[in-house]
């Protein structure tokens, strides 16, 4: 027994340390960071100032905070609280909880920070009275935040639990789910402040979105161009050459002549459009060529795929 355990004292020893685990943790936790502060710093200097709801729990936060004087940043982690339960037992359990919460939490006290010592940092608080100005930079920048918190596989739970727990046992797009939940409380907030900032929180939702989609997935360089051609080496020849791109391809058949020909498949980056459709021209005249966007492209010629985890 003894000269066992010594054997496995010595094994872990030589085990080398998970540095590259360590590091990705660390960078994932200063993403969540980084994101939170920004949400919070967007939501207390463009929403709060002018009651701008757009929906979630913040916008609650907001109305409560309005009529009751309580922080807002406060009022938010509260009304989490239960919400984060429900999530435990349907969402994930402990992982989804401790990554929910530290955002949350963060958030909450940012919030509250800039709130209290923002009108003593800027000589100017808040910047502009314009509404719509608020609604546009409050609508990029806190969904830029909010991208950078999913980037890092966390959330500010909120109506988002709510609504992926209505999309798992009802099956609804969680898009339509979310319109329906964040646009109740926007209606609401309509009722209490005046219809027109009920519209300018649905831009806000709406520009929040599309920013924090960016931020999630990153600017789009990459191509991929589908080509049906009856000289398929030809045009091989030429993207492999003058592009230096790999290319796959493989026989199919048309579905109303049906012909055999080829499909090649090739993706290309954004500034090679115009020359990889003047190769094909070359190679083929009569060749069908479509392109569509691709998000991301990783491997060789694109982005490095990520070390794994466990280096």
């Amino acid at each position: 027994m003894t000269k066992q355990l010594s054997f496995k004292r010595a094994r872990r020893r030589e085990r080398p340390f998970p540095w590259g685990k360590v590091w990705y943790q660390t960078r994932l936790t200063f993403l969540m960071i980084a994101g939170a502060c920004l949400a919070a710093f967007a939501y207390a200097m463009f929403q709060v100032p002018f009651n701008i709801v757009a929906g979630g729990v913040s916008g609650i936060s907001i109305i409560v905070n309005h009529f009751a004087g309580w922080p807002v940043g406060l009022i938010f982690w509260l009304l989490n609280l239960p919400l984060l339960v429900v999530g435990f037992f349907y969402l994930g359990r402990w992982g989804f909880l401790l990554r929910t919460l530290v955002a949350a939490t963060i958030f909450s006290i940012a919030t509250d920070v800039f709130v209290v010592y923002m009108p003593q940092w800027l000589s100017q608080y808040p910047v502009t009275d314009d509404l719509l100005l608020n609604t546009i930079y409050g609508g990029i920048v806190g969904g830029i935040g909010g991208g950078l918190i999913y980037r890092a596989g966390g959330t500010m739970g909120g109506t988002g639990i709510i609504g992926r727990i209505i999309q798992k046992k009802t099956g609804q797009p969680l898009s339509q789910v979310y319109f329906y939940t964040d646009g109740l409380i926007i209606l609401l907030a309509g009722l209490l402040f005046g219809w027109h900032i009920a519209l300018y929180g649905f831009l806000m939702l709406f520009l929040n979105g599309l920013a924090s989609d960016y931020t999630l997935e990153g600017p789009s360089s990459a191509r991929t161009a589908t080509i049906i051609t009856n000289h398929p080496q030809a045009v091989i020849d030429e993207l492999m050459v003058h592009l230096h791109r790999g290319v796959s391809f493989w026989e199919v058949t048309g579905g109303f002549t049906g012909q055999k020909r080829y499909l090649v498949l090739c993706t290309i980056t954004r500034p090679q459009v115009g020359e990889m459709k003047q190769l094909v021209a070359k190679a083929d005249p009569h060749a069908f060529v479509t392109i569509g966007v691709s998000h991301e492209a990783m491997g060789a010629g694109f982005t490095p795929m990520p070390a794994a985890v466990s280096e």
